[in-house]
């Protein structure tokens, strides 16, 4: 025990490269028999899976999803995993190139298990994302017209993650991300989906990791973005004084508030330093600044422009009229329940974080608001009915849920409806089944916009309203 944690020698070399590893990670193996198999006829691929995979058919009719390919593209691919009912391929040789392909930003695309859209340019991308939202509905019976779209910069946006940190059999340490379906750890040089401020940290962090006697009690490394300040919280599986000197000196140097997360099981956190302010900024027409605080764990958008912008729109679709009551699900900090109470809404939200409620309730006050607020089980459907008896003469509801969606919450309404919901949803999968819900109880869809919230990414955000029909 006494080695707990610190560097071990490097080991005598493998035969293998680092970089060969990475490599091979594209394409995992599976069986002998099919692991390495070549399709020798080359693919026309039809069109993009939701997650953006490039689908063809192979000669036999078994349907292939190829990693990296584009519609339209005519590809020669090898299989990488083989099951009953598809493959799963990576591309061997690209014949044919769409005129939507474009060089990816990141140098570390096809490795880091992120941003796996980089190839497509970002108009398409953004076509894509739509056409989910299009075909996801429509397997539900349900047609969309008109979907809107809420866009932000194409520069970096990401002001929140979160980055392994791993010493590996020969004591090289890495610090990135994961790739694509492993638990091993790309090296990331350089992010251009981080805000300017947050990449201009990782070399000096990397540097600073191969100082330290026992990289191996760093669990991860979160960065946060503020205007302000930038916030650097190390994850300490247990405490080591040499170290922490080092991780001190490094947020003098940069400078940055440095706070850490000691222990193995429960956690506490501890700043070194005043902790900072923690703030969410809301900027919305016709209203005064308004100010969200929130501690490391709260859930944030990750991209702040796009997440004003769905702010902006939610209200002016609500546009709530002094005294109309409200209410607002999986509330949160307060990202929606705030500027709709600003707005003259007279607001009652639910969370289920007792901590966020709490937070929720500061918000209120600092922005001389007035908003109820309770902790309640959403996904409960006692909780959800009893819910909505007690809030019966409510005007509009938002439903801002995580990937899980709302259903429990959707069944309710369909018997105790209310005249408006607006739903905010990170996964349009959920989102079709509980419209579904909703549609067949009387509802009507009266407006739709996708939120490219992760860009380079295949996940969105979805708004939609819903009116009652009587």
């Amino acid at each position: 025990m006494a080695m707990l944690g610190k560097r071990r020698p490097p080991r005598p070399a493998s035969g293998h490269s680092g970089l060969a590893r990475t490599s091979e990670s594209k394409a995992p193996s599976t069986s002998s028999d099919h692991a390495n198999a070549d399709r020798s006829a080359p693919l026309v691929i039809e069109r993009l899976a939701h997650d953006g995979r490039g689908v063809a058919h192979a000669a036999n009719g078994k349907t292939v999803f190829v990693d990296q390919a584009l519609p339209g593209e005519q590809v020669e691919v090898a299989v990488h995993v083989t099951r009953k009912r598809y493959d799963e391929a990576h591309i061997k040789s690209l014949l044919t190139e769409s005129e939507q392909r474009v060089t990816p930003p990141c140098p570390h695309f096809g490795h880091c298990g992120g941003c796996d859209l980089q190839h497509l340019s970002i108009d398409a991308q953004r076509t894509h994302k739509r056409e989910v939202v299009r075909e996801l509905f429509s397997r539900q019976g349900i047609t969309l017209e008109d979907i809107g779209s809420i866009e932000g910069s194409s520069q970096g946006y990401r002001r929140r993650a979160r980055l392994g940190v791993k010493v590996d059999s020969e004591g090289n340490t890495r610090l990135g991300f994961r790739a694509a379906n492993s638990h091993r750890l790309v090296d990331i040089e350089r992010c251009p989906v981080l805000v300017d401020a947050l990449q201009r940290l990782l070399t000096p962090l990397r540097a600073l990791i191969k100082t330290l006697a026992a990289p191996r009690l760093v669990g991860h490394i979160e960065l946060i973005s503020m205007p302000d300040v930038q916030v650097v919280l190390v994850r300490q599986l247990k405490e080591h004084a040499e170290d922490l000197e080092r991780w001190q000196a490094f947020a003098h140097q940069q400078p940055v508030a440095l706070g850490t997360w000691s222990g193995r099981d429960t956690p506490t956190l501890h700043w070194h330093g005043a902790p900072p302010a923690l703030e969410e900024s809301l900027t919305l027409e016709g209203q005064s600044p308004l100010t969200l605080s929130f501690a490391p764990g709260d859930f944030l958008q990750v991209n702040a422009e796009v997440n004003q912008q769905m702010v902006a729109q939610v209200v002016h679709w609500l546009a709530p009229k002094p005294g109309q009551k409200l209410l607002d699900l999986f509330a949160g900090i307060g990202n929606f329940s705030v500027p709709l109470a600003a707005a003259g809404a007279d607001v009652h939200a639910v969370e289920g974080n007792a901590a966020m409620v709490a937070r929720l309730a500061i918000n209120a006050q600092r922005n001389q608001l007035m908003i109820s607020g309770q902790q309640a089980d959403l996904s409960d459907p006692g909780s959800v009915k009893q819910l909505l008896t007690d809030h019966h003469e409510c005007d509009a509801l938002v439903l801002d849920p995580p990937r899980s969606g709302g259903e429990a919450i959707c069944q309710a309404l369909t018997r105790n409806p209310v005249p408006k919901v607006v739903y905010i949803s990170c996964d349009p999968a959920t989102l079709a089944r509980d419209a579904a819900h909703l549609v067949h109880a009387g509802y009507r869809i009266k407006q739709v916009a996708v939120a490219d919230m992760f860009l380079h990414t295949a996940h969105m955000e979805t708004l939609m309203v819903f009116e009652h029909g009587g």
